[in-house]
C-alpha cells in the first residue's frame, strides 16, 4: 500500500469550527494535486433521521461465456483472481452474481452448457458458473445470487421459449445448484433483453411455488427500445395484480444508453426494488475499453452515484465481473478485471476493481440510502450516503469526476450519528483505494479539499484493504500446441479451447480407442443472438506463420471444419454467417472439401474445392498451412490445393461442425516462425 501522508482535511477540520471562518478556510485550502480550491465551501449534512431506499448492492454478470477462460488459470493466480473480486476487504467484494442458465447457445462471447439437454437429462455439473458461484460463495457467505437464461435447449416449447417447458427448465436449474452445490439462488429473471410475456412470468412464478422455491422473479431486463419500452412492465402490473405479484423486482438494462434516465414515476412509485441489472462504464453506447482510470474507472465512478441519484436504481451489476475471453469476439474488455491468457497466468486488476471497493468495502446490502445526504457537488460531482441498519455506522461516497477544479465542503454529522473517528479513502489518475487520513468531527463538523477527476469515500466503518497479490508477466500462446484429450474427463470441456455454438466434449471415441472431442449438440437451439455453426476457438491473435492438423470422423450428413488465421469472431458483426472470419477448410462426410476465405458482411469465397473418398466411418487427418500470402490444405497426407490469398493476414484457430456429432482427435498448431505483433513488421 503506498505510504498515506498527512490529511489535508485534518487541519481544516480544527481550523474551520465556525460558520463564519468557512470562507476564509476555503479560500486558503490548497487540494492534494496544489491548485486552489474553490472559495465558496458547500455545506453538506450527513444525517442519521434522514430516509431513503434500501441498498441492494453492487454486483456483476457472469453470462454471455464471459468467465469462460477463468476455470482454466493455473493456482494460485486462479484463487487471487477470485479474491479480487468476491473476498471481502481485499477488492472489488461484488456482493451480487448473476450467471447465465446456460443453453448451448451463443449467447456474446461463446456458448455456456445446458444443464438439461432432454427433458430426462439433469447434470449439475456442466460448465463453470456452478463452480463460480460456489467460489464466491466461499469467499463470501453473503453474497447474493441470481440467474438468467439467454436462450433454450431445442426441445424446449417446440421452439418456443415462453412456454412450460422454460419454467420447469428454470425451476430446475435452481434446484439442480442447491442440491449439488448447496446454492441458494434468491433471484432469478425471464428472458434476457427480449420482450417479457406477462402470462409466462405468471406461470413462472406458478412453477416456482409448486416447487417449493422462495426464488424472487427479476422482471424484465429488457434493453431501451425493445417492444412497448424497457418499463412496460410497470403498468402492466400495476394492472394486473397476478402479474404484480409474480414480480419481485423491476429491472432494466443500460439505462443510460442514451445519455439520460428516464426512470417513469410509476416506477419510482410502486414498492419494489429498481435495478439495472446490467450495465457498463460506456452505457452512453460508446466502445468497450480497457479498463484503466482514464477509460473505464472514472466511469464506473460516476455511473455507481447516479444510477441512484438520477434512476433510483439500488443495485447495479456490471457486465461482467472478468473480461476471460478472447479479445477477437464481441464486446472486448467489459470486465471488472482482465484475465484471459491461462497458459500465462497474467491477469489485471483494473480501476474499475477499486472504484467498486469504493462502496462494497463501505456499505453492505440492508443498509439504506440517505436522501437528505445525497445530492450534487457545487462545481462538479456527487454524493450518496449509506446508513447502517443500527444507525452506528455511516459511510458517503462522492466523486468529482466532472470537476475541473478543487472544491472545498463542509461536512455536518447529525441525527445521531457517530462522532468517532472518520476515514477517508481516495482513488484518481495517480492515487489507487489510498487510505489517506483518519479525522474526528469538531463540534459536529469537518471539512474536506477534494480533487478533481477522483473518488472519495468517507466512512466510520473499518476493515477495509487492498489486496496484494501480483500476477507472473505476461507470455504469448505456446508456439507448439497439442491435445490428445485422453486427459479430459468424459464430458468435460479441454483447455483454452472456448465453446462458440453448440458444446464440443470429451467422448470415447468411434472406431478408434481413446478420447475425442465430440460437438454433442444435434438440435439447434432456441437463439438468443446470431447462430453461427458450431464451432471452438483459441490461440493467438498474433500468429502469421503456422500449420494446423486435427483428425476428424464425421456421421453421415455432418460438416468438419478446420479454420486458421481467423481475425473476427464477432457473432453481431454479421448475423447471417456462419463461420468466423478466416481460412477454412470444411469437409463432408461425402468427401467432398471446399477451401474458404470468410468475412463478416461479405460473401464466401471459394478459394478452391474438390472431392475425395472417405470410406463410412472412416476417420481423415486435416491439415492447413499458412505462410504469408501462400496457403496449402491437405487430407490424409495429399495437398488438395496451395493458393495465394491476403485477405487474412493473422489470427486464431478453430475446429468446428454443423448440428451434428462429429469428433476430433490429435488437435495441434506448430508457429513456423516467430510472428512480429499486428502492425509492425
Amino acid at each position: 500500500m503506498p505510504p498515506r501522508r498527512a490529511s489535508f482535511a485534518i487541519l481544516l477540520g480544527v481550523a474551520c469550527l465556525a460558520a463564519a471562518l468557512s470562507t476564509m478556510c476555503g479560500a486558503a485550502a490548497v487540494s492534494a494535486r496544489g491548485k486552489s480550491a474553490s472559495p465558496a465551501i458547500q455545506v453538506v449534512q450527513i444525517d442519521g433521521a434522514g430516509t431513503g431506499a434500501v441498498f441492494d448492492g453492487l454486483g456483476a454478470v457472469s453470462a454471455g461465456a464471459s468467465s469462460r477462460l477463468l476455470i482454466d488459470y493455473p493456482e494460485p493466480q486462479r484463487s487471487q483472481i477470485l479474491d479480487y473480486l468476491f473476498k471481502p476487504g481485499y477488492g472489488a467484494a461484488l456482493q451480487h452474481l448473476k450467471v447465465e442458465i446456460g443453453a448451448d447457445v451463443n449467447s456474446t462471447d461463446g456458448s455456456e452448457p445446458s444443464q438439461m439437454r432432454t427433458p430426462t437429462d439433469h447434470n449439475y455439473n456442466r460448465g463453470y458458473e456452478w463452480w463460480l458461484m460456489s467460489e464466491a460463495r466461499k469467499r463470501n457467505p453473503k453474497i447474493i445470487l441470481d440467474s438468467l437464461p439467454w436462450g433454450a435447449p431445442g426441445w424446449i416449447g417446440n421452439g418456443r421459449l415462453y412456454s412450460q417447458d422454460m419454467a420447469n427448465y428454470v425451476a430446475d436449474f435452481l434446484q439442480g445448484a442447491e442440491k449439488s452445490h448447496s446454492l441458494d439462488i434468491a433471484y432469478t429473471g425471464v428472458w434476457n433483453e427480449r420482450v417479457y410475456d406477462a402470462d409466462y412470468v405468471k406461470r413462472l412464478r406458478s412453477v416456482l411455488d409448486a416447487d417449493g422455491l422462495a426464488t424472487k422473479i427479476v422482471c424484465c431486463d429488457e434493453y431501451p427500445g425493445e417492444g412497448a419500452g424497457q418499463w412496460a412492465m410497470v403498468a402492466a402490473s400495476a394492472a394486473d395484480p397476478a402479474l404484480n405479484h409474480a414480480i419481485a423486482v423491476f429491472s432494466v438494462h443500460y439505462p443510460w444508453i442514451y445519455n439520460t434516465v428516464s426512470t417513469p414515476a410509476e416506477a419510482r412509485v410502486s414498492a419494489k426494488p429498481l435495478w439495472s441489472s446490467e450495465d457498463q462504464p460506456n452505457s452512453g453506447g460508446g466502445p468497450i475499453l480497457p479498463r484503466d482510470w482514464a477509460q473505464g474507472g472514472r466511469q464506473l465512478a460516476k455511473l455507481y452515484n447516479r444510477n441512484y441519484l438520477e434512476g433510483g436504481f439500488t443495485k447495479t451489476e456490471i457486465w461482467s465481473p472478468i473480461t476471460s475471453y478472447y479479445e477477437i469476439l464481441a464486446a472486448p474488455h467489459s470486465g471488472l478485471m482482465y484475465a484471459n491468457t491461462p497458459w500465462s497466468g497474467n491477469y489485471k486488476v483494473q480501476s474499475t476493481i477499486w472504484v467498486t471497493a469504493h462502496t462494497t468495502q463501505f456499505a453492505q446490502p440492508g443498509w439504506r440510502y440517505d436522501d437528505a445526504s445525497c445530492g450534487y457537488l457545487q462545481h462538479g460531482g456527487s454524493y450518496v450516503t449509506f446508513l447502517s441498519p443500527d444507525r452506528s455506522n455511516w459511510s458517503t461516497v462522492l466523486e468529482t469526476i466532472d470537476a475541473r477544479q478543487a472544491q472545498t465542503v463542509r461536512l455536518r454529522v447529525a441525527g445521531g450519528l457517530s462522532g468517532a473517528a472518520i476515514h477517508v479513502w481516495e482513488t484518481n489518475g495517480d492515487k489507487t483505494f489510498v487510505h489517506l487520513s483518519d479525522l474526528r468531527p469538531q463540534s459536529g463538523y469537518f471539512t474536506l479539499t477534494l480533487d478533481p477527476d477522483s473518488l472519495y469515500t468517507i466512512t466510520t466503518t473499518t476493515g477495509q484493504g487492498k489486496g496484494e497479490a501480483e500476477p507472473p508477466p505476461p507470455a504469448p500462446f505456446p508456439s507448439q500446441y497439442r491435445d490428445d484429450f485422453e486427459s479430459v474427463k468424459i464430458g468435460g470441456t479441454t483447455r483454452y479451447l472456448s465453446d462458440q455454438d453448440g458444446a464440443f466434449e470429451a467422448q470415447p471415441c468411434r472406431s478408434r480407442p481413446g478420447k475425442c472431442l465430440m460437438q454433442v449438440i444435434v438440435d439447434k437451439p432456441i437463439p438468443w443472438s446470431p447462430l453461427p455453426d458450431p464451432f471452438t476457438l483459441t490461440g493467438d491473435s498474433d500468429w502469421r506463420n503456422y500449420a494446423l492438423a486435427v483428425d476428424v470422423q464425421i456421421p453421415n450428413t455432418g460438416v468438419a471444419s478446420l479454420f486458421g488465421r481467423i481475425d473476427s469472431a464477432n457473432v453481431f458483426a454479421d448475423g447471417k454467417a456462419l463461420y468466423p472470419s478466416g481460412y477454412g477448410l470444411l469437409l463432408k462426410s461425402s468427401g467432398d472439401w471446399r477451401l474458404l476465405s470468410t468475412a463478416y458482411r461479405r460473401e464466401e469465397i471459394v478459394l478452391a474445392s474438390g472431392a475425395v473418398k472417405i470410406a463410412p466411418g472412416a476417420w481423415a487427418h486435416l491439415e492447413l498451412t499458412f505462410a504469408d500470402a501462400s496457403i496449402s490444405a491437405s487430407i490424409d497426407g495429399h495437398r488438395i490445393a496451395a493458393v495465394s490469398d491476403s485477405a487474412h493476414s493473422h489470427g486464431m484457430f478453430s475446429i468446428g461442425s454443423n448440428w451434428t456429432e462429429v469428433q476430433f482427435d490429435n488437435l495441434s498448431a506448430s508457429e513456423a516462425m516467430q510472428s512480429a505483433p499486428v502492425g509492425q513488421k
